[in-house]
């Protein structure tokens, strides 16, 4: 099993920035893939940012040229950097993992990201 441990989020105002971290333990498998998802309050779970043990990352159009994810692998975190947000960027983010090798898939408990105009 994994475990994921979500920090940062809160609150910011519109044109600020904030940072998000999880850290990830357990059975990590050498080949997978860590990535952040958000789901505002009456919408499905989307994808943000996701990127693999290789180093390929993969935006949302909405995250295109404002967020910016990395991972440390030698700490298995993984991180998301937000800029120049906007009040539609609010909901609450989940880290995800994926295992490649058999499709494990495991999430972070979320931390809500609040954007006021």
């Amino acid at each position: 099993q994994v475990q994921l441990v979500e920090s940062g989020g809160g609150l910011v105002q519109a044109g600020g920035s904030l940072s998000l971290s999880c850290a990830v333990s357990g059975s990590i498998g050498s080949i997978n893939a860590m990535g952040w998802y958000r789901q505002a309050a009456g919408k499905r779970r989307e994808l943000v940012a996701t990127i693999t043990s290789g180093g390929i990352t993969r935006y949302a159009d909405s995250a295109k040229g404002r967020f910016t994810i990395s991972r440390d692998n030698a700490k298995n975190t993984v991180y998301l950097q937000m800029n120049s947000l906007k009040p539609e960027d609010t909901a609450v983010y989940y880290c995800n993992y994926l295992h490649y090798t058999n499709g494990y898939n495991a999430w972070g408990q979320g931390t809500q990201v609040t954007v006021s105009s």
